[in-house]
């Protein structure tokens, strides 16, 4: 578990050296690895779709890093002696988000659609659905984020992502609000396009629940299984059970706990998979959609029995994210069965 995969520092270019918890790696390094990703990015974009990756490559989103890292060398920041940490929450939903707009891409055209609409639409999800997810989060748990900060802190806890703190259903209700507004701009069947993206959703929350293990949110409660996990005194899980002595000595970590976030992670991609199964035999446009409303929050309501990170709601037995699953569940099947009297099923064109 570490909220610190790798730190890329200037003071030598090529270094790779494991330095307590992280691994330092020279800036060069960074650069190198870049230029590969860029380079691999535009072969598969070009051998899928030339306007795709001629579109990308003209944005100039290839420019970002080393204009960066210029921007750091020529200008001398501070940043230069403490080195550029790659937190390990951010960098899964990176491959989380990258992974589930690929797979998306493939699949669009089931429903006639060139794949670079997916690659578009997606920076319309993410915003939205980034804010969704955090705006969620605060109306859960507001009061420890804002808690003992003042002035620039206080302004800069509303966003600070990088320490974790986003909500899976937060994230679903923005996104699916920026894919909508997308599909109406551009006169697209915004449910046939819900159907493409609803398998890639998951794929994007199971990158992310690796992340919550990195840094250790989302944390289980005690078990004595085989599989059971401690948490380091530098993660969040540690964190917060050491005020209570729910830690050892030797070795310094937490006590024995459910791998929640592995569970949620394990059960993400696997109903990602039968969503995607699903998406070929589907009977109407949103039967995809709504599928995933019915099966999604079941697994959630249920993992979140071995959650210990969430406190009971509202004079009930259950937390913020069962209440929400119910409600989810009876949604799910309500869009289920309107979507069926529609009958209506978007295909590619012959």
């Amino acid at each position: 578990m570490r909220k610190v995969l790798l730190r890329f520092v200037f003071d030598n270019l090529w270094q790779w050296q494991a330095v307590g918890n992280e691994l330092h790696v020279g800036a060069a390094w960074l650069m190198l690895l870049w230029v590969t990703i860029v380079a691999v990015t535009f072969v598969v974009m070009y051998a899928q779709s030339k306007k795709a990756a001629e579109s990308a490559m003209s944005a100039g989103f290839w420019l970002i890093v080393p204009s960066a890292l210029a921007a750091v060398w020529l200008l001398e920041l501070p940043i230069m002696k403490t080195g550029i940490p790659v937190f390990g929450y951010g960098m899964m939903m990176f491959v989380g988000f990258s992974s589930a707009t690929w797979l998306a891409s493939r699949r669009v055209r089931l429903i006639g659609q060139p794949p670079e609409v997916i690659w578009d639409m997606m920076m319309w999800a993410l915003i939205p659905g980034l804010i969704g997810a955090r705006l969620n989060y605060l109306m859960q748990y507001g009061n420890q984020v804002f808690a003992g900060k003042h002035g620039i802190e206080l302004l800069v806890a509303p966003f600070a992502l990088w320490d974790g703190g986003i909500v899976f259903y937060g994230s679903v209700i923005g996104g699916i609000v920026g894919v909508v507004c997308y599909c109406q701009r551009r006169g697209i069947n915004s449910l046939a396009m819900l159907d493409v993206i609803s398998p890639s959703m998951f794929i994007g929350e199971g990158f992310g629940r690796i992340g919550c293990f990195l840094y250790g949110c989302c944390y289980g409660k005690a078990c004595n299984l085989p599989w059971a996990v401690r948490f380091p005194p530098d993660s969040l899980t540690y964190e917060k059970l050491a005020p209570a002595g729910r830690v050892l000595e030797n070795p310094l970590s937490t006590i024995s706990l459910h791998p929640t976030q592995l569970y949620s992670s394990f059960a993400a991609f696997v109903l990602a998979g039968i969503l995607a199964w699903y998406f070929r035999r589907r009977p109407f446009d949103g039967a995809v959609l709504a599928m995933g409303g019915i099966l999604y929050p079941i697994n959630r309501f249920v993992l979140e029995a071995l959650r210990d990170d969430e406190p009971k709601r509202w004079g009930t037995d259950f937390t913020y994210s069962q209440l929400i699953s119910m409600g989810l569940l009876i949604t799910g099947i309500c869009a289920m069965y309107y979507f069926s009297k529609r009958g209506r099923l978007t295909k590619t064109p012959s």
